[in-house]
C-alpha cells in the first residue's frame, strides 16, 4: 500500500503557491518564482516537480512559443515520472491522468503558431488519454477544452480560446 509521505514536499508546496498567486493576477511574480524552483530543481530533478512546475509555468506566457517550450519540458517530464511517485505524493494521482492536459496545451499552442498538423497530433493523443480524466468538473472542463481546440484545429484559428489558462492579452 503506498501512502502519503509524512514530511510536506516543499517544493509542491511552493509550486501550488506560485500558481495561487499566477491565478490570482500577480503573473510576473508568479512567473519569477517558479524559474527560480526551476533553477534549483534543474533539468535533471524529480520529475513530477519539474512536470508540474513546467506545466503551471507554460499558463504564465501570453506568448504561444514560450508557452510550448515549458508544456514540451511538462510532457517530457511526464514521461519519466512513475507511478509509485506520483501516489507518494497523493495516493489519488495517477500518471496516466496528466496525460489528457498535457496533449491539449501542446495541441492549443501549436494550432495557436499555425501548425495544425502537430496541433492535430496531440489533440488525437489528448484524446486517446481522455478515458483517464475523472468524471468530475475538471475533467468536464478538460473535455470540453478538448473540443474547442479540435474546432479551432478544423477552422485552422489561431486566436487564444477565452477558456484557456493564463494572462489575459
Amino acid at each position: 500500500m503506498i501512502t502519503n509521505p509524512t514530511s510536506p514536499d516543499t517544493t509542491m508546496e511552493a509550486i501550488s503557491q506560485a500558481v495561487i498567486e499566477g491565478r490570482a493576477g500577480h503573473i510576473a511574480s508568479a512567473r519569477q518564482k517558479l524559474l527560480a524552483l526551476w533553477s534549483t530543481i534543474g533539468v535533471t530533478g524529480d520529475p513530477l516537480h519539474r512536470c508540474t512546475l513546467a506545466h503551471y509555468l507554460a499558463d504564465l506566457y501570453e506568448d504561444a512559443a514560450q508557452a510550448l517550450a515549458w508544456d514540451i519540458r511538462a510532457l517530457d517530464a511526464a514521461d519519466v515520472v512513475t507511478e509509485q511517485r506520483v501516489q507518494q505524493h497523493h495516493a489519488s494521482l495517477h500518471i496516466a491522468s496528466f496525460y489528457p492536459s498535457l496533449h491539449l496545451n501542446l495541441a492549443d499552442n501549436y494550432r495557436r503558431l499555425s501548425s495544425f498538423d502537430a496541433a492535430t497530433e496531440h489533440i488525437t493523443a489528448a484524446r486517446e488519454h481522455a478515458p483517464n480524466l475523472p468524471q468530475d468538473a475538471y475533467g468536464a472542463s478538460l473535455r470540453t477544452a478538448l473540443d474547442e481546440v479540435a474546432e479551432a484545429i478544423s477552422r485552422r484559428d489561431i486566436a487564444k480560446r477565452a477558456s484557456a489558462p493564463g494572462p489575459t492579452a
